[in-house]
Formats: structure tokens, sequence, C-alpha cells
């Protein structure tokens, strides 16, 4: 078996990539509202995610993969992986807040390792458990947003 971080990992180690790519850049007052906009986003993503997560008393967490309910409404009708979003999300609101494009290198790159070693675990899981119920899902609603994987995203236009 193969070591797989799990996500909140990935996230602290995408920030803690971003803290030294953003150097000695400052916030400013527009920066400010931009990334507060952008980190607000986020939360409610992830935490109507969340909500809806526990309203189905099924589980949130990443390194025991296992399912008690499919849960497709909410932002799950969005896309399939509203939490992760919402981390990359957090994540961006700091490279916003910082004024980084280079913060932004951590954001592709915690999106691509989540869509290479944790997302795939957790739909064989989910395909396994909910079959046909789950085929639906996926035929209905892309894994990130628009119908495009990270991969695809992050390799666009090479």
């Amino acid at each position: 078996m193969s070591f797989r971080p799990p996500p909140p990992v990935l996230g602290a180690l995408a920030l803690a990539a971003q803290c030294a790519l953003a150097g000695r850049s400052s916030p400013t007052r527009a920066s400010t509202v931009a990334a507060t906009a952008v980190g607000v986003g986020a939360a409610c993503l992830g935490g109507g995610a969340v909500l809806r997560f526990h309203a189905r008393g099924t589980t949130l967490d990443p390194v025991h993969v296992g399912a008690s309910a499919l849960v497709v409404n909410g932002p799950n009708t969005y896309t399939r992986n509203p939490m992760y979003l919402a981390l990359a999300g957090a994540l961006t609101s700091f490279a916003v807040w910082r004024r980084s494009p280079l913060a932004l290198v951590p954001v592709a790159a915690f999106l691509l390792a989540v869509d290479r070693l944790q997302v795939p675990l957790e739909e064989a899981v989910l395909r396994e458990r909910f079959g046909d119920e789950y085929a639906r899902y996926t035929a209905s609603t892309p894994r990130w947003v628009g119908g495009c994987s990270a991969a695809r995203s992050a390799t666009a236009g090479v």
C-alpha cells in the first residue's frame, strides 16, 4: 500500500508553500475585500456540504473512506467534491489576499494531488456501495466544475 496523505495535510502543505511563494507581498484594502469574498464563497460551499453530510448521517473522514449515504443535493448538485473545492477556495483566498500569482501554484498542485490520490479511492468505494445510483449521479454531476477534471484543467494549453 502506498502512502496517501489525507487532503487536510495536502491543504496544509499547500498553505506552507503559498507562504514561501508569496514572499514579502502584503495585502491591501482591495485584496482583503476580494479575498474575503472568495473566502466567504469557499466557506459557504464547504459548510453547505458538511451540513448535508451531517444531515444524512454519513462520514466526513477522507482517511477511512466509507459512506452510509450518497449525498447528491445542496453543493453536491453542482460538483461531486465541494469540500475539496472549498479547501482550494480558501487557498485561493490567501493568494488573492497576499496579491501573489505565484501563490496560486500550490492551489493547482493541491487539486491535482486530490484528483489523483484521493478522489479515485472515494469514487471506487461509492461505486461499489451505491452502484446504479452513483452511476446516475456521476453522469449528471461533474467531478469538479463544468465537467472538467483537475488534470485536464492543469494541462490545458500544454
